[in-house]
């Protein structure tokens, strides 16, 4: 349990606000790289409670500005996209990707006011199919060589998709092991052949059986969290009562994302991204350690259970979440279908649009959860203090962050600690790109 105080300070992201002054220190996702292809390279974005619009120019260069025109307020989403820039259909005013103002063709000529005036901008960049933003005090960090980031393009898929609820709520989702022996619990099991770029398909590493069926089986994880220098790395055991242990490394990446294995060969970094204090989006980059992701594939899969253009799922609270009650006697844990992003987003939504922590009472199965809120609560106190450097994966030294581990592997029991070490070495000798940590 925790104050109104405390749990306001972690989850409200306004420009005024604890957690959105940290958050702003990062480079966040703002939009895929999909959302601007197309005649008219122009999408709105919603980014920790700021309305912007996101475009790219002519020569190909992006911008991200501010939604209204400091003029009068015009949406500046339905602005003229041309002259390197976009210019405001209500007086024509006209600015670059850096948010200046180079015309004010309705002011007289010999006016310098489009000199004098700027509009709320932030640097942008793109990599592997999503669009970031640093709108931070200070000049932008540098990248972590992340492996959804050192990977090629051909080797990495982004998708996103929208949540009703607080940003941390959805990230806490993602760095609990214990969930997914209930959560994401199948009755039956699916032919493993059928797995490609779904969780929790796969078999398990070695051996014919499914990955559904250990955490059915196994739901009593032992989990231990390791500090780390991109933030907690997560090891989750299951002793399979056969002198084996199944054990499960995933990773949360400070301050907003979690890497995880979805399969033998594939790793998803996924970014859980505040719209504003009520919604957020999650941007997953799935990375392949063997050949070019079959993006296509991929793609056509998650559109099957999203809308565009806002990327909302098509089961949601208005249909409730497509829950069967038959299915949920047979085939599933929710009854809620087979894909483990609805049982996500009904967990995380159903807590409220911001959970209200005052009244949770956490296990040991919760160490993560605790110690990620340790790890914000410092950083928030590091960034009030002006020490922007003094902040996980924030400092000078982030370009060398690599990986992170992230991998499912079986090891007998009584020396599980090298064996998934062992196995991510092995996956990266043979990846086809350089994976080398």
């Amino acid at each position: 349990m925790m104050s109104q105080e405390k749990n306001d300070e972690i989850t409200l992201v306004g420009a005024d606000q604890s957690a959105g002054k940290l958050l702003r220190q990062y480079w966040m996702p703002a939009a895929l790289s999909d959302e601007l292809t197309g005649k008219r390279p122009v999408v709105p974005v919603t980014l920790l409670g700021e309305e912007l619009v996101l475009f790219r120019d002519e020569g190909g260069a992006l911008g991200l500005i501010a939604r209204h025109c400091p003029h009068r307020g015009a949406d500046m989403c339905k602005g003229r996209l041309e002259d390197n820039g976009l210019r405001c259909p209500f007086h024509g005013w006209h600015f670059d990707v850096t948010g200046q103002c180079v015309e004010q063709p309705a002011e007289p000529e010999d006016s310098n006011m489009a000199a004098n005036t700027r509009t709320t901008a932030y640097p942008v960049v793109e990599r592997n199919g999503i669009i970031w933003a640093f709108m931070g005090q200070g000049e932008a960090p540098d990248f972590p060589a992340l492996d959804c980031f050192t990977a090629p393009e051909s080797h990495v898929f982004a998708f996103k998709g929208l949540w009703a609820c607080n940003w941390l709520q959805a990230l806490e989702v993602g760095i609990d092991p214990a969930h997914a022996s209930f959560l994401h619990r199948f009755l039956q099991d699916e032919d493993p052949k059928d797995s490609y770029g779904k969780q929790f398909r796969d078999a398990a590493p070695g051996t014919d059986i499914p990955m559904t069926a250990i955490l059915r089986e196994f739901p009593r994880p032992e989990i231990t969290v390791e500090d780390t220098d991109y933030g907690l790395r997560l090891i989750a055991l299951r002793d399979l009562n056969n002198g084996s242990t199944h054990v499960r490394v995933t990773n949360q990446v400070f301050p907003c994302a979690i890497t995880i294995p979805i399969s033998n060969e594939m790793t998803i970094t996924q970014w859980h991204v505040p719209i504003d204090d009520t919604r957020c989006y999650w941007y997953s980059m799935f990375t392949s350690f063997a050949g070019p992701v079959d993006k296509q594939k991929m793609r056509d899969q998650r559109l099957k259970e999203h809308r565009l253009p806002d990327y909302a799922p098509l089961k949601n609270a208005s249909n409730d979440y497509g829950y069967n009650a038959d299915e949920q006697d047979t085939l599933t844990y929710t009854g809620m279908g087979l894909d483990i992003n609805v049982h996500d987003q009904w967990a995380c939504e159903s807590m409220g649009a911001i959970q209200d922590r005052r009244f949770e009472h956490l296990g040991k199965t919760d160490v993560a959860i605790i110690a990620n809120r340790r790890k914000l609560r410092a950083a928030i106190a590091a960034v009030a203090a002006g020490d922007f450097s003094d902040i996980p994966m924030g400092g000078g030294g982030v370009a060398t962050i690599k990986g992170p581990v992230s991998i499912d592997t079986i090891a007998p029991s009584e020396d599980w600690q090298s064996s998934w070490g062992e196995a991510d070495l092995q996956r990266r000798k043979t990846c086809p790109w350089d994976a080398g940590l």
